[in-house]
This record gives C-alpha cells, structure tokens and sequence, in this order.
C-alpha cells in the first residue's frame, strides 16, 4: 500500500509539472530579451524616447507579433549578457551574438539570422596599417567579450584594450590613445557612416553567423522563434528591416539558410 501511495503521489507530481509547463507556454504574452544597447546598427538606444531601436530590435519586434507577444527590453552590457539569461533575468538574447562552439555549450541559439565578419578600422590619417598583418605590434581596441577580441588575443605583438562598447573604443582612437580597432563589419561602417573620423582597411577576416540565445533545453521557444524567423525571411518583413537599416538587400543565399555550421 505504501509503495502504491508512493507511485500515485509521484504520478500526481508529474501530471502537476506537466500541466504547469504546458500552462506557461500557452499563457506566454511577454518575451523578455536582453540586450548590449551600444551597438548600432543592430541595437541602441534612441536618445528622444529612451527605448532601444535598432536591426535587432525591428527583428525580435516581428517575431513576437508572429507569436503574440509583447517585448520587454532589457538593456545589459554584453560582457554579461549570457550569465544574466542563465540567472533568468530574461527569456532570450539578441544583441549582434555570434554563433560559436564555446557559447553553444552554455546557450541554445536559433536559427542563423544575419551573416557579418571582423573588419580594422583605422583612423582616417593613418597610412601604415593597410591589413590586419599590420596590426602586431600596434594598440588595438576591441568589445569586451566579442570575437574580435578573441581573434586579436590570438594573434602574438597585438596589444589588445577591451572596451564595454564599440564606441568607447573608437573615442579612444579617434583621441590618439589607439591605433586600430577589430570589431564587427556592420557595426564599425555604422559608426564611420555617422562620424567620418575612421576608415575600414583590408578585406572582411571572418564569416560569422549571428544567433538569439535561450536558456538550455528550452526547447519549445526555440521552435517558436525559428518559426517565426522563418515566416519573415518568406514574407519580405526580413528583407524590409534590412534595407531599412542597412539601405541594402540582404545576400539571397542567406535567405535560404535555415542553420548554420557552428565549428
């Protein structure tokens, strides 16, 4: 008899989460994503209204409307940002993140949604540095946790300086104080486009896939923002934020990509 109470309790217990889990899922009407708002063109914040903006923010926006969700921001610095979704400060990450092996351990990304590269940056009046060859031995910025600060601590005679944001560290070069920066190409061509005081040398160093990031094994958010990353890639809404951010359509080979290889 004890041992059938055991059993019926434990049952009980199942059902109990079961039925609490699927009741979560369907009552869900807030996604709580967290976000490094420092990195235009993908996210920062609008000076006017104090709400983040950006190609990210245009993105998560959409997908939530696919799922009926509302957006809840949360701005963090990027150094951080994967601890915080760990601790349940928020659902989901979408701040420019790249898909690499070493935070797949710890994150589950979606689907591929933007493809960008490292890139130097220079400041306009330097004719030495013409390729990242030209960097060893040179003071170099980079973002604090990003993989341009991974590529440059990699590589021997590069004095590396990480910042919390990308702008901080072109201040600093444009104030003399640096001699390039390494950071993602999209975001440096933002930042020269708006400040005309620095200039991109050599080619593109890497194709880098960028990816929203959910807690591990949450499955069920998982499938519903691939769906609906799927849904708006097919519908033209993808390629509308694109060109509205990037006054350029995106690569239609990226369009067909469902998934990326993330050795």
């Amino acid at each position: 008899m004890k041992n059938i109470l055991v059993i019926t309790l434990a049952m009980f217990v199942l059902i109990s989460c079961i039925q609490k889990e699927t009741v979560q899922l369907e009552e869900r009407t807030v996604l709580r994503i967290g976000t490094d708002a420092t990195y235009p063109p993908f996210e920062t914040v609008n000076i006017e209204s104090g709400q983040p903006e950006g190609f990210d923010i245009d993105l998560i926006t959409e997908i939530c409307k696919v799922n009926g969700w509302q957006t809840e921001f949360i701005v963090t610095p990027f150094s951080g940002i994967i601890p915080g979704l760990q601790n349940k400060k928020y659902d989901l990450v979408l701040s420019a993140m790249t898909i690499t092996p070493k935070r797949a351990v710890v994150v589950d990304f979606s689907n591929p949604y933007y493809l960008a590269g490292q890139v130097v940056a220079v400041p306009l009046d330097n004719n030495t540095i013409l390729s990242f060859d030209d960097v060893r031995g040179k003071k170099v910025g980079v973002q604090l946790g990003t993989t341009g600060e991974l590529m440059a601590k990699k590589v021997d005679g590069i004095e590396v300086f990480s910042f919390d944001n990308i702008g901080s560290a072109f201040l600093d070069m444009q104030n003399g104080n640096l001699d390039a920066i390494l950071n993602d190409f999209p975001t440096t061509q933002a930042y020269i486009n708006r400040h005309k005081s620095a200039k991109t040398v050599g080619e593109i160093l890497s194709s880098e896939f960028y990816g929203m990031a959910v807690r591990k094994g949450d499955k069920k958010l998982l499938e519903a923002v691939n769906s609906a990353l799927a849904l708006i890639k097919k519908d033209g809404r993808y390629q509308e934020i694109h060109l509205k951010w990037f006054n350029t359509a995106p690569l239609k080979q990226f369009l067909q990509l469902d998934s990326a290889d993330n050795e």
